[in-house]
């Protein structure tokens, strides 16, 4: 059997801890799935970006990588992504874009965010993007 190792671990076993933020439940428990039948761990979910950049302030350092949403309540996801930054210089975050948000993805691309992702989700995508982003 050659089968090949999850890309949720890191070279020593452990797996990659993720926080994933999205007010779409639907979206939230899809990328879940995706990540942790790739063997990463979800370090939390949040539904808004203000209770993203708590939860990733309460988790820091423990959380390896952030997919967020970019349209959501409370706090958009390139505000979020700003105090993430601000807080965390090497912090990695994937914004999650539903398709004709190309100005919010660019300028979230030029505060810091590692790549993106462009909704409807696809496997293969999603972990590609991911492994580059822990890369």
């Amino acid at each position: 059997m050659n089968e090949k190792p999850l890309e949720g671990l890191r070279p020593d076993g452990t797996p990659y801890r993720v926080l994933v933020v999205d007010d779409s439940i639907f979206v939230a428990k899809q990328l879940t799935q995706i990540l942790t039948s790739a063997g990463f761990e979800i370090a939390a979910t949040a539904e808004n970006g203000e209770e993203a950049v708590e939860k990733y302030k309460e988790l820091y350092p423990a959380v390896d990588l952030v997919t967020m949403d970019i349209t959501m309540p409370k706090l958009d996801g390139v505000s979020a992504l700003q105090k993430i930054i601000d807080f965390d210089k090497a912090a990695r975050v994937i914004m999650i874009s539903a398709l004709g948000k190309n100005d919010l993805v660019k300028n979230s691309l030029m505060i810091g965010a590692k790549n993106y992702i462009v909704k409807p989700l696809d496997r293969k995508k999603v972990l590609e993007r991911i492994v580059l982003a822990l890369g």
